[in-house]
């Protein structure tokens, strides 16, 4: 990409920032919201265009899957994410008129060998969980096919939101407030002394007292000479969208890592794969198959519903899915908020009010520990 394809808008792009925000995902699109909140001056850089990359691909689901298997700091942000969705969701519908479709759906995982591990975390962390039967899962969902399993657990409280949407009425809220500059490589970052100094895009300097990294799956790949980096890989995640009707399926529902999703307008979406593949996120037909065949096995009415669109994304890969919520020890002044794997969208508020608490030295709404930097995240 040249530097005349570059897309800048708001003021003259060589003026200071305050802080750069590099990477215009759902995680950088809303660190700069919180920063824009408390009036600092932004510039938020994208390589391609905003919320287009993972924050685009994904399916939205405001939890994580499984969330017991999780480590208990990727509970406590979820929760913290969890609790303030609805008025986010609110407030960018209101300031912007774009409705991220917050849905309070439900979620309905298929397999209880994990009870246990369910019920502990479930009493660990306050949340709503309930064991069904047959009988129930029928009347939870009536769509579900005769040979899906007898018993299940459901998480009443679990919404979803529209990614897609999401990510434009973020964008649209930050527009008037922050420079938003698109298809533009940040090709290194500028130190002197120990401190950020800039940002080289193409051939511009962007000078800025602070950098925040939200480059997703390509964090690693960014920071890498400043080591060490956070170990952050892409893993490629495939799904396809079925065109059904209103109200044919209701709840969201997880079957052997394979999610169902059930938009307002009727549409469904089913995911994920989970391949290393490097940064190539091409399509495959054998993909489309396997999860056509798992969509078809759970709900036999979208048997006779046609297929609409299928796609791939890249997720931030992290050891044991902890995102890196934090700043470089060796380096004033340069943060990074990424590594969320396939918790981004249910992450995104808390990481990012988290980031901005770190970069402006405001009380942090959890302890930032266990995502800096430094902690060992294990296999």
């Amino acid at each position: 990409v040249r530097l005349r394809t570059a897309v800048i808008y708001g003021e003259n792009l060589a003026r200071m920032s305050d802080i750069i925000v590099i990477g215009g995902g759902i995680i950088g699109l809303l660190t700069a919201r919180e920063l824009i909140h408390e009036g600092a001056d932004v510039t938020l850089v994208d390589m391609s265009e905003t919320g287009r990359e993972s924050s685009w691909a994904g399916g939205g689901i405001v939890s994580p899957l499984y969330p017991w298997r999780y480590a208990d700091s990727v509970s406590r942000l979820a929760s913290w994410s969890q609790a303030h969705y609805p008025s986010i969701c609110d407030e960018l519908h209101e300031t912007t008129g774009v409705d991220p479709e917050f849905t309070r759906s439900g979620l309905l995982t298929l397999e209880t060998d994990e009870r246990p591990q369910a019920e502990a975390w479930a009493a660990a962390h306050g949340k709503r969980l309930e064991f069904a039967d047959r009988d129930w899962i029928e009347e939870l969902e009536p769509a579900l096919g005769p040979e899906t399993p007898g018993e299940g657990i459901w998480l009443p409280d679990v919404g979803q939101v529209r990614n897609p949407r999401l990510a434009r009425a973020a964008r649209l809220a930050i527009a008037d407030k922050a420079r938003i500059v698109e298809h533009a490589e940040v090709r290194r970052l500028y130190i002197e002394d120990g401190r950020i100094k800039g940002v080289q895009v193409h051939e511009e300097m962007l000078p800025t007292e602070a950098v925040v990294v939200c480059a997703g799956a390509w964090t690693g790949k960014l920071l890498a000479e400043f080591g060490p980096a956070p170990e952050i890989q892409p893993v490629k995640g495939q799904m396809v969208l079925f065109y059904a009707k209103p109200g044919q399926i209701q709840r969201i529902v997880l079957s052997e890592d394979r999610y169902v999703i059930p938009r307002r307008d009727g549409r469904v979406l089913v995911g994920s794969t989970l391949e290393h593949t490097g940064f190539i996120k091409a399509t495959t037909a054998e993909a489309k198959e396997e999860l056509y065949r798992k969509a078809v096995e759970m709900f036999p009415l979208l048997k006779h519903t046609p297929i609409e669109n299928q796609w791939a994304g890249l997720r931030p890969g992290s050891p044991s899915g902890i995102p890196y919520i934090g700043g470089f020890a060796n380096i004033q002044g340069l943060y990074v908020n990424a590594g969320h794997f396939r918790n981004g969208v249910v992450l995104a508020p808390g990481s990012a009010h988290l980031i901005a608490d770190i970069v402006l030295d405001r009380q942090p709404i959890l302890d930032p520990t266990p995502y800096a930097l430094s902690v060992d995240r294990g296999a």
